[in-house]
């Protein structure tokens, strides 16, 4: 991998999230893929990550913008700090109550990439934050 070839992947990683096509975004993870959940655990493989996909649907409607794209000089890590537009469809276990809240939300990620796919996907954020503006 090169820089350019890593800046493109992570490019079109959250091109295809916000488009909602989630095989296209799949495609783009290893099948072993580790998931670094915000605050959480850890979860493994690609159906795990669509299964996490599925819940973040269901509860959530994001769109990520303002996008800055960090790659070391070998192309096999990246980071990308971001801002999350968002509104909460659904109650997700253990937060608070859906209304259709709207949120502003700074983020970021970081990542491994190994043969053109993305091998681990780590994001973090302040959920404290979110919990805020959700129930302000």
């Amino acid at each position: 991998m090169t820089q350019d070839t890593t800046r493109t992947l992570i490019a079109s990683y959250y091109a295809t999230f916000n488009a909602g096509n989630r095989d296209d975004f799949l495609a783009l993870l290893s099948d072993d893929v580790v998931h670094d959940i915000n605050q959480g655990g850890k979860e493994v493989g690609k159906d795990a990550f669509r299964a996490f996909l599925g819940r973040m649907d269901r509860c959530y409607k994001e769109t990520i913008a303002d996008i800055a794209v960090m790659v070391n000089e070998d192309g096999t890590r990246a980071a990308a700090e971001f801002m999350v537009h968002g509104k909460y469809l659904a109650t997700d276990d253990g937060l608070p109550e859906a209304k259709g809240q709207t949120y502003l939300l700074p983020a970021g990620a970081f990542f491994t990439v190994r043969d053109g796919k993305v091998t681990r996907i780590s994001n973090y954020y302040n959920l404290p934050e979110w919990e805020r503006q959700v129930t302000a």
